[in-house]
């Protein structure tokens, strides 16, 4: 039985169906637009980081191996040639190997709820 005072709204079926296809697209809209909004600014920042970080790897390698060739004078020649090739590939790999390690490693700095 419902209270003095209260009325009793029915709603038809038109109003029912227009409120249900709100709140879906509501609901829609909540979960697809505004988190691609959000990874749009996080890829915004992201990718030109990310092509200007791989520039600066690629020039820091070539610097080490120009650097190497240039400065050890003949005791990088001949049989030893190779050697400003490895270190440079070397250091680069030290570099992504980070770069990995960085990338899958949990970010604990957040705070972690136990």
């Amino acid at each position: 039985m419902a209270p003095a005072g209260a009325k009793k709204e029915e709603k038809g079926t038109a109003e029912v169906v227009a409120d249900l296809w709100q709140l879906v697209k509501d609901y829609a809209k909540q979960e697809t637009i505004d988190p691609l909004k959000s990874i749009g600014r996080f890829l915004g920042f992201g990718v030109p980081g990310a092509l200007l970080l791989g520039l600066g790897v690629l020039f820091a390698a070539l610097a080490i191996l120009r650097g190497l060739q240039t400065e050890t004078g003949p005791h990088l020649t001949g049989s030893w040639n190779w050697v400003p090739y490895a270190v440079a590939l070397v250091v680069s790999s030290i570099v992504v190997a980070l770069a990995v390690r960085a990338i899958s490693k949990p970010n604990t700095s957040a705070g972690s709820a136990k």
